[in-house]
């Protein structure tokens, strides 16, 4: 049967079990004193660090322009400085630069005195000292990160905090900068290789195809056939309207004639000899009577002139001088010019037309040799662009890296570590601690031990858990 208690119980009952318990706290508190007691005061040197976006957050991609300027959250930039200043390779710097025996010289010592092989494993021991000696805080929406560093010695402990800021400023730099010179400038003369190549093979294909300029030959060309066709249709419609011409003109000269009469001479022979009588007469009649036989034959004779000349009998040509025809003449040498014309027009148009067949197959040839000469144009265009952007970015990196191993702008100490006055101990504490520790183990096993004992413990127990009534109670013999 399982005994019941009552609280008033518990406090006779831990009273019988006062000696276990007081040993069970003296080994206690015993042991939790002397590992407090062996406890070092320790100093905690302290500085801050103001961390902003720099130009080494700033996304610069090394081929094209795709998410060129992207940055992170300010966050995120906290968070990767955190890490740099919590990474190994840091405290190896601190630790190279300032001696293992200069922070802790029993790790120094057993470095000394440990075989080669161990010697990592010593170095170890004391990277995680300074990682565990080492407190890196921050707060939200607060750029600044907060350090601690503790340690035995107060000027060691400012001395290895400062030293580390100093190492974390240049290591910084070599994890966010990166190097990529060498590569750049390796992908730089290998387009500028290939570009050569496509030169050449560029220069081949004008100077086998004897082209100068492709683009403006093709322009040229292009520009004189549009001239020449435009000349040629000129010409065909002069050619036309010469020979349309010389029709309406060999028409005409049909209609003319070549010569013509320049002057005419009058015979005035009949007339003359009338007037010659009639003066002989008029001397007869100083001689003669008007009805004189010679004055009537001279009538008679001057009658029968008279009525020769009135009925034309008398009347006859003289002489007559025959020319050219000035009109056929003018005629016939326009006749002539506008042959020359049609002939010249003929010529031009047969020359014409030669040299738009010749135009045409050049164009021709061109077009054929065009998908060759954008490729290699395309080509040559993008190894250009390429070799150029390169060029760019190498120098742009150059200047970056060089910048950002001269500054830290983004980067700044707000508080560099001093040697602290005051030091810090965990001796109070765990003082209070191993004694709250042993005054709980000691109850804890007395009530163990109250629970583990048979038998009812007193007679209040006896009466609650059989429900009867004690009448009395005799003490426990020996």
């Amino acid at each position: 049967m399982r005994p019941r208690y009552a609280p008033s119980d518990f406090v006779a009952l831990l009273w019988r079990e006062r000696f276990l318990m007081l040993a069970v706290f003296a080994v206690i508190f015993v042991i939790g004193a002397a590992f407090a007691f062996s406890l070092k005061t320790v100093y905690p040197a302290s500085s801050s660090i103001l961390v902003r976006l720099g130009q080494e957050y700033v996304y610069e991609p090394r081929a094209g322009d795709a998410g060129r300027g992207a940055v992170p959250e300010a966050e995120q930039v906290i968070q990767a400085e955190t890490e740099i200043l919590a990474s190994s390779e840091l405290k190896q710097r601190v630790i190279d630069r300032l001696g293992l025996s200069r922070i802790y010289p029993k790790l120094a010592d057993e470095f000394t005195e440990a075989p080669p092989g161990e010697k990592r494993i010593v170095m170890g021991k004391a990277m995680r000292a300074m990682e565990t000696s080492l407190k890196i805080q921050t707060a939200p929406d607060t750029p600044i990160v907060r350090l601690v560093f503790e340690h035995q010695d107060a000027k060691t402990a400012a001395l290895v905090l400062n030293t580390l800021l100093e190492e974390y400023l240049i290591f910084r730099r070599t994890v966010l900068v990166e190097s990529n010179l060498p590569a750049m400038e390796t992908q730089r003369q290998t387009f500028e290789e290939r570009l050569a190549e496509a030169d050449a093979a560029y220069e081949q294909f004008l100077t086998s195809n004897q082209i100068g300029d492709f683009v403006a030959e093709k322009a040229a060309l292009s520009q004189l056939q549009s001239q020449i066709e435009q000349q040629k249709y000129q010409t065909e419609t002069q050619l036309q309207d010469r020979v349309g011409r010389l029709a309406a003109l060999q028409a005409q000269m049909g209609q003319v004639s070549p010569e013509v009469g320049l002057y005419r001479d009058v015979n005035n022979a009949a007339s003359d000899k009338l007037v010659e009588l009639k003066l002989q007469r008029e001397d007869l009649l100083g001689r003669y009577r008007a009805d004189a036989q010679p004055v009537r034959d001279l009538d008679s004779q001057i009658a029968r002139l008279e009525q020769g000349i009135e009925a034309g009998r008398t009347t006859g040509d003289g002489a007559r001088r025959i020319g050219v025809n000035p009109v056929f003449q003018t005629l016939q040498t326009e006749r002539i010019q506008l042959q020359s014309e049609v002939a010249a027009l003929r010529q031009a148009q047969a020359t014409l037309s030669t040299q738009l067949a010749q135009l045409l197959d050049r164009r021709l040839k061109l077009a054929e040799l065009e998908p060759r000469f954008q490729a290699l144009s395309l080509d040559r265009d993008v190894l250009q662009a390429n070799v150029r952007d390169f060029a760019v970015k190498e120098e742009q990196s150059r200047a970056a890296r060089e910048i950002a191993a001269a500054s830290n702008d983004n980067i700044r100490i707000v508080q560099r570590a001093t040697a602290p006055a005051r030091g810090s101990s965990l001796k109070k504490p765990v003082l209070v601690l191993a004694f709250l520790f042993a005054g709980f183990t000691a109850l804890c096993a007395g009530l163990l031990r109250m629970f583990l004992r048979p038998g009812l413990p007193t007679a209040q127990s006896a009466s609650r858990t059989l429900e009867l009534p004690v009448l009395g109670a005799a003490p426990m013999k020996a």
